[in-house]
């Protein structure tokens, strides 16, 4: 009878074990992050606050750095990365490609951090003279949408331009050697062209764009994890209101990583947003009408519905301010 009672013992501790187990290989072991040149990510990084939250809950934060939006959501479609941050339109080409993405949270406007360049030398001196004129612009990156905008305001169609499609370093050798009439970019590749060779700004996104950013994850990794993804943009929130109050500290942190020097980086500082908060009616109204916008362009092959793919976070998380 004893031996019976041991091995029932026996039979319930592995179980637990087994359960137990299973639970732990549930939890998020890692977090991957995409980031690019720019943004209150790279400050985080910079700063080393999450990676010490997480830490309490046996996550490590892994970086990966990006040229660009669609490459940062390529990244996430192939599942290289869990989260990372793009302007308005490149979620909308990796949505219309299927990717397995959600809209996690987004930064307030900031229309002044992307514009439309000319050489210091152009006789161009409006966007309706872009006419015929050949256009660099990263394709699918927030600036594209500033593009079809401009050109709208303007009375042009987006055909009636010659679109070069380079990513930013690319871009800024076609732009110098005068090979590109105008180029479309952000910042700080737009503050170094503004203040490195003299670019004038034909047109920003004032008046026509919102350029908000938005952060993203992807949907197995939300859904199985969404205590990582809340502390996350909390921790976003949080340098991002910090960022808001010290610009000059954190341009000191952040100009060596970035490799510019300290007045290109506050610039770009300045004319960012700032104050991470989860996704509103308004905010997706405005990103249905990018998305739109793009397949009447036929850029993107089919209809997008915005509202299916935005991340709903833990109600006790949603209601913080």
């Amino acid at each position: 009878m004893r031996t019976v009672i041991l091995r029932r013992g026996l039979v319930a501790l592995f179980a637990a074990a087994v359960s137990f187990g299973a639970i732990t290989q549930a939890q998020a072991e890692s977090l991957r992050i995409g980031y690019q040149k720019y943004g209150t990510l790279v400050l985080l990084k910079a700063k080393g606050t999450l990676e010490k939250r997480l830490a309490a809950q046996g996550v490590q934060v892994q970086w990966t750095e990006f040229p660009g939006g669609p490459q940062l959501l390529e990244g996430l479609n192939v599942g290289s990365i869990d989260f990372g941050v793009t302007g308005e339109t490149p979620p909308v080409f990796a949505q219309a490609a299927g990717a397995d993405l959600l809209y996690v949270a987004y930064e307030p406007p900031a229309p002044h951090s992307e514009a439309i360049l000319v050489p210091k030398g152009s006789p161009i001196q409006s966007v309706k003279e872009l006419k015929g004129k050949k256009v660099a612009l990263n394709k699918g990156s927030n600036v594209h949408y500033l593009l079809v905008r401009a050109l709208e305001d303007a009375g042009l169609k987006y055909s009636d331009i010659q679109p070069v499609f380079l990513p930013p370093a690319d871009a800024r050798a076609a732009f110098e050697r005068g090979s590109v009439d105008a180029w479309v970019i952000w910042d700080p590749y737009q503050a170094a062209a503004e203040q490195q060779l003299q670019a004038r700004t034909l047109r920003d996104g004032q008046g026509i764009v919102d350029n908000h950013q938005f952060y993203l994850a992807t949907k197995p990794y939300a859904q199985k994890h969404p205590e990582v993804i809340s502390a996350l943009v909390d921790e976003v929130r949080a340098v991002g209101e910090w960022s808001k109050a010290n610009p000059q500290e954190v341009t000191d942190q952040v100009a060596p990583l970035l490799g510019l020097p300290a007045d290109i980086t506050l610039t770009s500082v300045k004319r960012q947003g700032y104050g991470a908060a989860f996704l509103t009616p308004q905010v997706i109204a405005a990103q249905q009408k990018i998305a739109d916008t793009f397949k009447t362009l036929k850029l993107i092959p089919k209809p997008l519905s915005i509202k299916d793919v935005i991340w709903t976070p833990p109600a006790k998380v949603a209601s913080a301010p």
